[in-house]
């Protein structure tokens, strides 16, 4: 597909405002969804260090006035040595009703203000790439060796998916397909540990979006060690798992988002939240141990989660990205309009956020 430049990218500054739950406190009116204005939110003095008081932000692409397709959705990837990010999208419906949707992968090349000491991002270039027919359906991804490690969901081939490395531009290699020769459902997180260990998230996701068959397998997380090829269950007891990543101190976090069910409707009775887990070594293997809440989502479902150095948790949700320290105190949120689903870091202070049809970035702190 042919590549579009997008110039004169704008940059916009935005307010750093204080929330009060308190007694006789009124809940805040939301933005429209078709806002493109940020506000970032504080609910602990703490969030200020953060985002100092008065970040910045840009669009930098949106299909608002086009297809209005959800290009921005998943598997948020950047990559430092090339300056690229990688962004999935939604599943795209085909006009043919005997074929199955598709997801499509941008790759958008940054371009950066000369002299600016905060490289703000002033111009972009974006390529939408179909994933190979080897790797369908891709969903969560992480940075690895010198490319991207793709979760392909698979497709209704039972024995299609797993863990696919694409090294930059080139052709992905399988990583791991099956858990003993038996199908994953559909895997949707993935993160690499010091270590060279890969934790990923398996659920019936796929099953549900009937783009993968029957599930053979419990909804559980895992560990695969590419060196020995040892594979091991780690946890279970999830309704659906899905973003993973890894904090400071040896904490593993795993989101549930069980809460949004298969027909797109929300059940506030089902789990919307992020559990945290100790990663502990007993006779030379890795086990989760000290199981944990470490927070329930103000608002939708914690599709996506990062941490930062300090060990702060980001999670994409319903209303935006909320934060919350290593400790589990809710910090804050930047408030983005219709919420969002995905998010990375990029060079120091820098966000970027996929929100369906935009993608934002955003400088916390210069």
């Amino acid at each position: 597909m042919a590549s579009i430049t997008k110039t004169g990218i704008e940059i916009f500054a935005t307010r750093n405002q204080a929330v009060n739950f308190g007694p006789g406190s009124k809940p805040d009116v939301k933005p429209p969804p078709n806002s493109n204005k940020i506000v970032v939110k504080h609910y602990h003095l703490n969030f200020e260090k953060i985002t100092t008081r008065e970040p910045v932000f840009s669009i930098l692409l949106s299909s608002d006035d086009s297809s209005r397709n959800p290009l921005f959705h998943n598997g948020c990837v950047y990559l430092p040595q090339k300056d690229e990010l990688y962004v999935m999208s939604d599943l795209l419906q085909s006009t043919s009703s005997s074929t199955l949707p598709s997801i499509l992968i941008s790759q958008v090349s940054l371009r950066r203000k000369p002299d600016d000491p905060q490289q703000s991002v002033c111009a972009v270039e974006w390529m939408k790439l179909r994933p190979p027919s080897s790797m369908p359906m891709p969903a969560g991804a992480c940075r690895y060796r010198d490319g991207i490690l793709y979760c392909s969901q698979g497709n209704l081939t039972p024995d299609s998916g797993g863990l696919w490395y694409m090294p930059w531009r080139k052709p992905p290699t399988p990583i791991l397909t099956s858990c003993f020769h038996k199908p994953f459902n559909s895997i949707q997180g993935v993160v690499e540990d010091p270590e060279g260990g890969l934790w990923f998230t398996d659920s019936s996701a796929g099953s549900e979006q009937e783009i993968r068959p029957r599930p053979r397998l419990p909804n559980q997380v895992y560990r695969f060690d590419p060196k020995t090829g040892d594979l091991r269950v780690v946890a279970d007891g999830f309704g659906r798992p899905t973003a993973i990543t890894l904090g400071k101190e040896g904490i593993l976090y795993v989101t549930d988002t069980d809460a949004i069910r298969p027909d797109g409707s929300t059940d506030p009775t089902r789990a919307a939240t992020i559990y945290a887990f100790d990663i502990t070594q007993i006779s030379g293997s890795y086990f989760l141990t000290n199981r944990r809440v470490f927070a329930y989502v103000k608002e939708g479902v914690p599709t996506a989660v990062v941490c930062d150095d300090d060990g702060n948790v980001y999670a994409a949700c319903g209303d935006g990205v909320e934060v919350w320290s290593a400790g589990g105190t809710a910090l804050g949120l930047i408030e983005i309009p219709g919420g969002c689903t995905s998010l990375c870091f990029g060079k120091k202070g820098e966000l970027f956020i996929s929100a369906a049809q935009r993608l934002w970035w955003v400088q916390l702190h210069r």
